[in-house]
């Protein structure tokens, strides 16, 4: 028989996944019903993310500046996080959902042109180079798209969240029930009681 803290712990694990899952699922579910208010909260995080990120890079900056000789450095972008976050509060929801777009559209370039150059690599080392190539291609293209059509960027972006949402929600409730059988496993009662 396990020790009772085992069993508990068991037991705390498992409604911790299964609130996890819901709030998971909740949200992704959300997302879907209600895009318009899913686009606006996107950006208020957007938004305060990048203000306290500044203000904790900031005050990390001044923390260590006796220490590090570019501590000038962090706090510099400290100053720029920060001064995006106001902007980006100042100007909600605009600025903050158009940072989301470029981040997503320079992110693809960036994967795409590293992509191009490895299957180069790939060629002349004499390697199969062809699928690199071609996801490079398609990256740096999907970039440009996100670039020039930020609506679609934008819908897409909260899909993947939303998909993930409930991905993740699923997987979080499998999960939790799977602990309640072990839990009862444990615990020395049939599964059937706690599922």
């Amino acid at each position: 028989m396990p020790s009772d803290a085992v069993v508990r712990a068991l037991h705390g694990a498992r409604w911790a996944l299964l609130l996890r899952g819901l709030v998971a699922l909740s949200l992704g579910v959300f997302i879907i019903a209600r895009p318009l208010e899913s686009v606006a909260a996107l950006a208020l995080v957007i938004a305060i993310w990048a203000l306290v990120s500044g203000l904790m890079q900031m005050v990390h900056a001044f923390e260590v500046r006796a220490t590090a000789p570019h501590w000038w450095l962090l706090m510099l972008g400290g100053v720029i996080s920060t001064a995006f976050g106001i902007g980006a509060l100042y100007l909600y929801p605009g600025l903050s959902l158009t940072l989301a777009v470029l981040w997503v559209a320079y992110w693809l370039l960036l994967t795409g042109f590293v992509g191009v150059y490895a299957g180069m690599v790939e060629r002349r080392a004499g390697l199969p180079w062809v699928a690199t190539l071609v996801f490079g291609v398609v990256s740096a293209l999907a970039g440009v798209y996100a670039i020039a059509a930020p609506p679609v960027t934008l819908v897409a972006i909260m899909g993947l969240i939303a998909g993930f949402a409930i991905l993740s929600g699923i997987v979080l409730l499998v999960a939790a029930y799977q602990l309640t059988t072990a839990h009862a496993r444990l615990a020395g009662t049939p599964a059937a009681t706690h599922s």
